[in-house]
């Protein structure tokens, strides 16, 4: 036991001096592997798990639906999904932050990153707002919390980061992510009429013309249908996400070649940061697997499921800490760094008290994308401040009402699975 405690110790200090989440767990869980059975054993468990891990099959989906989303991007669609959206909403008050929500359910779909597609509504989305007059916190605080429908909506990185960590179905998880990342985007556009109504902080857009809002959707279609189509296929059972995501490739090439809205230059771009994306995931996958082998020698796995055995707290209990230790996690970390370090630990626990593994994997990266808007060191905050120049305190105020309807709507995941369960339980197996 006093080994693992130094163990995490020299993984906090990695990480404290900014290695790359991945090499320190992979540097982490070889040295305790060393420690634990010898220099060549370790070196044995190190070159087979990183193969067997990097090697799975599953994993072609990421660079796929990476490219997807690079390709669609590069298309312009988040200036194009938000001036679509202002057109049906924007003539009423908080119709643009509204727009704002939607053109972000539309981003959350091709991007899968929550800071990424914070990054791009804070460049594209806020402009916009205080062109029309809105107030800067009420712009900002839309913004960041935008971003958090990145996480659920499918085809979300995060949830097939977690379906190859824990083995869980990653089609069942992007149906399962569908429901709730909707009722998270109509509980925003809720405080935003409300806040609308009884503040000045949201006034109305130009008047509404049927024509124009036509012409501005006209763009975004395709791309919809896209992902409409790609969701459907794994939903109805006629496609692997691996295979989904191929189609998507495909699609999304045909849509920005017809539209022109590519070039050779952006192309290339979308290449290269699909390969850099990739190679940090894998490698995270790859060290995870690796850290985790360390837990599964040291026993540490089966101590705390033995504790869970034992223990006289209930399911509820537990269920609340792991939240509470996510949410916390949170404020600090990517949501792909907390995955790799937490699931080791958590999901066992979690299969052990009989929860299922679709409905886990929804509630805990919405947990996540929580603790990256709350204070002090909220990352989707911290990143729509460095693109809008707006003061981080103001933007933290800006959240609270909307904080309250996400852990809301976490609660009501937590009590009502079903409302998680619902459509996988339909799919085509």
């Amino acid at each position: 036991m006093l080994t693992f405690f130094i163990i995490l110790v020299l993984l906090a200090v990695f990480m404290v001096f900014r290695m790359p989440i991945a090499f320190a767990m992979g540097l982490a869980g070889f040295i305790g592997l060393a420690v634990q059975l010898g220099s060549r054993p370790a070196l044995a468990v190190l070159e087979r798990t990183f193969f067997d891990s990097s090697s799975s099959f599953i994993l072609v989906a990421i660079p796929l639906f990476i490219l997807m989303a690079e390709l669609l991007t590069a298309g312009d669609v988040t200036r194009r999904a938000i001036v679509a959206c202002q057109g049906w909403v924007g003539h009423v008050k908080g119709g643009l932050a509204m727009a704002t929500v939607g053109a972000a359910v539309i981003l959350a779909a091709l991007v899968g990153s929550s800071t990424a597609s914070t990054a791009a509504m804070a460049a594209s989305a806020y402009p916009e707002m205080q062109r029309h007059n809105y107030s800067r916190r009420l712009a900002a605080a839309v913004v960041s919390v935008g971003g958090t429908l990145a996480v659920v909506i499918p085809p979300s990185i995060v949830l097939v980061v977690y379906g190859v960590l824990t083995e869980t179905s990653i089609g069942q998880l992007f149906i399962a992510g569908i429901i709730p990342g909707f009722l998270t985007a109509i509980g925003l556009a809720v405080v935003i009429k409300l806040i609308a109504h009884t503040t000045d902080q949201a006034p109305k857009g130009p008047p509404f013309e049927l024509k124009r809002a036509l012409s501005a959707s006209r763009h975004v279609l395709p791309m919809t249908a896209l992902l409409v189509l790609v969701i459907g296929a794994i939903y109805g059972g006629h496609a692997s996400p691996s295979e989904a995501a191929a189609l998507g490739v495909m699609g999304s090439l045909i849509i920005v070649i017809s539209q022109r809205t590519i070039s050779f230059t952006s192309l290339n771009r979308s290449i290269s940061n699909t390969i850099r994306a990739t190679v940090m995931i894998v490698a995270i996958v790859a060290c995870s697997a690796i850290f985790s082998n360390y837990l599964a020698f040291t026993r540490i796995t089966h101590t705390l499921l033995e504790f869970v055995a034992t223990t006289d707290l209930s399911r509820g209990t537990i269920m609340a800490i792991i939240m509470l230790t996510l949410l916390i996690m949170g404020m600090f970390m990517d949501q792909l760094a907390i995955l790799s370090l937490a699931m080791p630990l958590m999901f066992p626990i979690a299969m052990a008290l009989d929860f299922n593994p679709v409905w886990f994997g929804i509630v805990v990266t919405k947990t996540v994308e929580i603790g990256l808007l709350t204070p002090p060191l909220g990352l989707n905050a911290y990143v729509a401040a460095a693109q809008t120049g707006v003061p981080l305190g103001k933007i933290f105020r800006g959240l609270v009402p909307f904080l309250i309807v996400e852990v809301v709507i976490l609660l009501l995941l937590l009590v009502f699975p079903q409302i998680t369960l619902w459509l996988p339980s339909l799919m085509q197996q």
